[in-house]
């Protein structure tokens, strides 16, 4: 876990990820995302939606809201279906998810077990109370992971409803608008980014599960028959993205549920799993989703939500593929990878992060050697700005700066120094081999637009 704890520091001290409310002694679990946090959060959501959106014709966008009719979730089972099982110490009060405490001491999976069973199981195995080493636990119950609010003025007469535990809802109850006022033919797929909140028991290990947090979801509508073809396709795609992203090949695996793990909704599931420092964590979730969910809201909206052929005028409730990414978690994957604490040949040490250019928050950082020469190299970097992310960074010696960008995960370095008034040229320092050339400052654009992609 020392990976997890020096990029944790370094998210704060560089200014990527800072604890929620922090001059008050924060909020267990809640994150704000900083300067370059919050620029590469961007990047990597930005290249997401251009990769599967943007790129692609058989994809549209949707961006629905949070707050959606209650009937939503009973719909889709997420009144009755979405909780977790809870059991309280009598020893100690301390309170924990009775399925995790038995999968972590016995590998079990208990997904979908009665109360009764679990607490047995619990029992039979002495799982003692981690906070206080008893065994003397209360039976498990039900706890629903949706957040409640308040829709009106007044509360006590206001209607209950939630916040959503996921965004694909948005794409369902949008189906029929969707084929109403677009072009689509089967199959097509609705791509959203957005927030999703769970009252989560156990949140941890940093931004991995937290309480609120930012999803990319696409719903890919197929006939029944081309499900295996398009699943594989997902999974493909998925995996594609990560190593797009800069997260090492070797780092990834694709895992199957076991049937015990399925949802209530699905009939196949993959996880595209990240070797995390805490092990093997789902990063991605592919799932065959049926036509459980537009079925349910017909069922309960009485609205017409069948896709008819424009060919065969045949009408029919299409099949659903599920790719789900965790942004949060994508960015923390990105963060464990491109981290590296290096030993230079003379003894020094550096931390850098090796972002891949394409979603780094900062393409180049622009010097001038001394403050003297600031106006000349600030034309350098706003010729630059125009088409890249830049920084014009001034203070300290240049090789604290170097030591500054490397950690941000700049990938290159531009230095106007005296030279430069008489050869029209500048020092581009390349952040991973440390190498540096002279390049013409009438020609930085071109040699950029072959290093970087943007």
């Amino acid at each position: 876990m020392a990976l997890m704890e020096d990029v944790v520091a370094l998210c704060k001290r560089r200014g990527f990820i800072f604890p929620g409310s922090d001059i008050y002694g924060g909020l267990s679990n809640t994150w704000d995302y900083g300067p370059y946090g919050s620029q590469l959060k961007k990047n990597i959501m930005d290249f997401w939606w251009k990769t599967f959106v943007e790129n692609r014709d058989d994809m549209i966008g949707l961006d629905s809201g949070i707050l959606m009719n209650p009937r939503v979730w009973e719909a889709s089972g997420h009144v009755a279906n979405f909780a977790d099982p809870l059991m309280d110490c009598k020893k100690c009060n301390e309170r924990v998810r009775a399925d995790k405490l038995v999968e972590e001491k016995t590998g079990e999976n208990v997904d979908g077990k009665p109360d009764e069973e679990i607490f047995n199981i619990v029992m039979d195995n002495k799982l003692v109370c981690p906070a206080c080493g008893e065994l003397d636990w209360t039976m498990p119950r039900a706890f629903n992971l949706m957040f409640k609010t308040y829709q009106g003025v007044i509360e006590e007469e206001a209607e209950q409803i939630f916040l959503r535990p996921e965004t694909a809802q948005g794409i369902f109850v949008n189906f029929k608008n969707i084929l109403d006022s677009s072009r689509v033919r089967l199959p097509f797929g609705v791509g959203q980014v957005g927030k999703g909140f769970r009252n989560e028991i156990t949140p941890g290990n940093f931004i991995y599960r937290t309480r609120e947090f930012e999803m990319m979801e696409i719903e890919y509508f197929v006939r029944s028959d081309q499900v295996d073809e398009y699943f594989e396709q997902w999974v493909k795609a998925s995996k594609d993205f990560f190593v797009a992203i800069g997260v090492r090949e070797e780092h990834l695996r694709v895992r199957q549920h076991d049937p015990d793990e399925l949802s209530h909704y699905s009939t196949k599931t993959v996880d595209l799993e990240y070797q995390f420092p805490f092990g093997w964590g789902e990063l991605q979730g592919i799932a065959h989703r049926g036509d459980y969910d537009l079925s349910q809201h017909i069922k309960y909206s009485g609205a017409r939500l069948e896709y008819r052929d424009p060919v065969t005028n045949e009408v029919f409730v299409p099949h659903v593929i599920e790719p789900s990414w965790g942004l949060t978690r994508a960015l923390l994957t990105v963060l464990l990878d491109a981290y590296e604490e290096e030993e230079l040949p003379d003894g020094e040490k550096r931390t850098v992060m090796h972002f891949d250019p394409k979603i780094a928050p900062v393409q180049i950082a622009v010097f001038p050697l001394t403050n003297k020469l600031d106006e000349e190299a600030r034309k350098v970097y706003e010729a630059l700005k125009k088409f890249f992310r830049c920084e014009f960074d001034t203070s300290g010696a240049i090789g604290k700066r170097y030591r500054r960008q490397d950690e941000i995960g700049t990938p290159f370095c531009v230095t106007f120094d005296f030279d430069s008034l008489e050869d029209g040229a500048v020092t581009v320092r390349d952040r991973d081999s440390m190498e540096q050339e002279r390049v013409k400052m009438k020609e930085l654009e071109e040699y950029f637009n072959s290093k970087l992609v943007h």
